[in-house]
């Protein structure tokens, strides 16, 4: 019997209405065999007594007994695709995400192909019939795809196999006698090529496909910005910690001395107390013999003996007393020097905080008014009294002796260091691209200005307007210039001192910021140091 059923065909005990092996498999009057739940369950639900395969049609129902030979040869035969199916690569076994075979029992295989007649999903194994067999060669095989069910017409029970396009849906076979009988109606294949689906689906692929680029490095970007936030928060970690470590080491040095001089003057006071004590005692033992001695001359008659050796106390220690240090005072001292000290500290971290914005900063030629000299490097700037002839571009300044950078910034931050020594007027900021550039103007954020300047030698101006008059304990030599563009905000530093100068705050940036110089007339050579550009050192 094994040798036998080697010689026959898979397809063979296959129950065509099924596609399995067979299950009690009987047969028809016309000699076609199928399992016996299949035929009944067919005749039940399609046209009662007809055969499946052949069409021949019954006027009763046969009676149906199993055919005991083809049970067993099926059994045999099941039982060796089994043991075949059991010798699969693990390749073929389905994997989450693939479409799973869904004849196969027990270890479910990759699906090949997918009926929409049959509404099944086949591996390999069990597609054959529909490769082999006349009648199954015919139904429709796709690309697996889950959702068979949703290939069928919800009123029909029919493949969705035409496109209605008077209505623009997908319908069955019988929709066209019935809801759709008048419609112009297709084959899918042919709607798509009608409508150019296939072209407007490829489109749609396209843009999905920029969108999901678009979406990539718009992830790219939010990730290199969470890196350059990790960066600036480690950074701002560690200046914080320095400062407050400084802050911490000045608290208690100051704590420390303040203690120490609280203690000297305490020692001061005792040492000046325990002298009174000891002159005090001193006096009073010299006062006992006295007293003795006293006594014996009042027994005495030697008169000249008795002024001779009688003498009176001379020091009068009402007027003397301890004088107690005023410790208020100390502490006070103590506290206005430590606010002065953390005030340095906050104001050289802040600094060091905006210099951490440095970048390079190049005078540019084509803005410079023709009475201004600029080195060779760009680097530094002053006024002459000799007109150049320059090309009047629409860049350059024609009156005012002002120049601009060569490079505008117009998001983040920025910083820059400019030596003002020696000079007497001088004008410092940032100007945004738009700025009047002919003929005499005011300085200010109204004419998109936002500087500061000096005047006089020792007038010193935010030109806010109106300009605000600057109290500086120091005169700076060299200036610091930042702006955060994002926050409006451009501030001025004495870099020497670690100071702040002035900051304009609120502003509205809504184009290009260029680093702006002034260094005013020479004044007969009074004003004739440069402004000069330098390197910034941390």
């Amino acid at each position: 019997m094994s040798a036998a059923s080697c010689l026959l065909t898979e397809d063979q005990f296959l129950c065509s209405i099924c596609l399995d092996v067979f299950t009690d498999p009987v047969s028809t009057p016309c000699g076609h065999n199928f399992c016996k739940t299949c035929i009944t369950k067919h005749w039940d639900i399609n046209v009662p007594n007809q055969c499946p395969n052949c069409n021949k049609h019954f006027h009763t129902r046969p009676e149906l007994q199993v055919n005991t030979f083809i049970s067993e040869m099926a059994a045999q035969f099941r039982q060796s695709a089994q043991q075949k199916a059991s010798r699969s690569s693990e390749q073929q076994v389905s994997k989450p995400g693939k479409i799973p075979c869904d004849v196969c029992t027990g270890t479910k295989l990759e699906a090949l192909k997918s009926c929409l007649v049959c509404l099944v999903s086949y591996c390999e194994t069990h597609l054959e019939p529909h490769l082999t067999t006349s009648g199954l060669k015919r139904h429709q095989l796709i690309d697996p795809v889950e959702n068979l069910e949703g290939r069928m017409c919800m009123k029909h029970d029919k493949p969705l196999e035409l496109f209605c396009k008077t209505d623009q849906t997908c319908i069955c076979m019988l929709c066209t006698v019935l809801d759709h009988k008048t419609h112009d109606v297709v084959p899918l294949k042919e709607s798509m090529k009608y409508e150019g689906k296939k072209a407007e689906l490829r489109k749609t692929k396209a843009e999905i496909q920029q969108m999901i680029q678009k979406r990539r490095l718009k992830i790219q970007e939010i990730k290199h910005s969470l890196e350059l936030s990790e960066e600036d928060a480690d950074r701002e970690t560690e200046d914080a910690v320095q400062v407050f470590t400084a802050v911490k080491e000045s608290v208690e040095r100051s704590q420390a001395e303040l203690i120490e001089t609280i203690k000297e003057k305490k020692r001061k006071t005792e040492k000046q107390a325990e002298g009174f004590i000891t002159e005090l005692e001193q006096e009073i033992s010299e006062m006992k013999k006295r007293s003795t001695e006293v006594e014996q001359l009042s027994q005495s008659e030697d008169h000249l003996h008795l002024h001779q050796r009688f003498t009176s106390p001379t020091k009068d220690w009402k007027e003397v007393s301890v004088r107690l240090p005023s410790y208020k005072g100390t502490v006070r001292r103590a506290i206005d020097q430590l606010k002065e000290t953390l005030s340095k500290l906050f104001s050289e971290a802040e600094l060091k905080r905006v210099q951490q914005s440095a970048v390079d900063v190049t005078l540019d030629p084509d803005t410079a008014q023709p009475k201004l000299i600029l080195s060779d490097e760009g680097k530094q700037v002053k006024h002459d009294d000799v007109w150049k002839h320059l090309p009047d571009n629409p860049e350059r300044f024609d009156c005012c002796v002002n120049v601009l950078a060569k490079h505008s910034f117009s998001t983040g931050r920025c910083y820059y260091e400019v030596q003002v020594k020696g000079k007497t007027n001088w004008s410092l900021g940032v100007a945004r691209e738009s700025v009047n550039r002919k003929g005499k103007f005011t300085l200010s954020p109204q004419k998109r200005y936002w500087t500061i300047t000096l005047r006089n030698q020792n007038e010193y101006y935010a030109r806010a307007g109106p300009d605000v008059r600057l109290s500086l304990k120091s005169q700076p030599q060299k200036v610091g210039v930042f702006v955060d563009y994002e926050e409006g905000l451009v501030s001025f530093y004495d870099v020497d001192a670690a100071a702040l100068i002035y900051s304009f705050t609120g502003c509205s940036f809504i184009e290009k910021l260029f680093p702006f110089f002034s260094p005013c007339l020479n004044d007969g050579g009074k004003n004739s140091a440069p402004l000069v550009i330098s390197p910034v050192r941390h």
